[in-house]
């Protein structure tokens, strides 16, 4: 079973709408298009990173704004300080994968790294922070919270 099988199964055993469901969903799709830019080419290996890009990004300000503050309260400002730090990183990979022509070896090498440093990152979010907002929220508050997420998603420019 892949990793997005995975966090697709994971989700389906939660209510509709729960947050961490909208999160799994979410970090399935991101692997999905992970894959689509690593197995194409040319222009369409652009669109699928330009796609992906904006879907990062949307995420992570999503996380930011929703998903860290109740982290903190139920993991604690270290598992936070270490999300977000891994976000800010990323964000910096995808900036300098932006100027990259995206036929290029240096292409090819960062953005393996980029794939595993997103990898790493989810499945940290998976294990550190949504067992404890699962724990430590009501079915209603997580129904809240993902209603939230996808509203600062949507304002974030996140369209999947």
């Amino acid at each position: 079973m892949s990793d997005q099988d995975k966090d697709r199964a994971d989700a389906a055993k939660l209510p509709e709408g729960d947050v961490v469901a909208v999160l799994l969903t979410q970090h399935a799709t991101v692997r999905d298009m992970l894959d689509q830019v690593k197995n194409s080419t040319g222009d369409q290996r652009q669109q699928a990173f330009t796609a992906l890009a904006g879907l990062l990004t949307a995420h992570e300000t999503a996380e930011r704004s929703v998903i860290r503050p109740v982290t903190e309260q139920t993991a604690g400002a270290a598992v936070v300080e270490a999300r977000n730090a891994e976000e800010a990183h990323a964000d910096e990979v995808v900036a300098k994968l932006k100027t990259l022509d995206v036929t290029s070896g240096d292409f090819e090498t960062q953005f393996a790294e980029f794939t595993q440093a997103v990898s790493d990152h989810a499945e940290a979010e998976e294990h550190e922070e949504f067992p404890t907002i699962i724990a430590n929220r009501s079915e209603e508050e997580r129904h809240a919270l993902g209603h939230q997420f996808l509203t600062a998603f949507a304002e974030a420019g996140g369209t999947r």
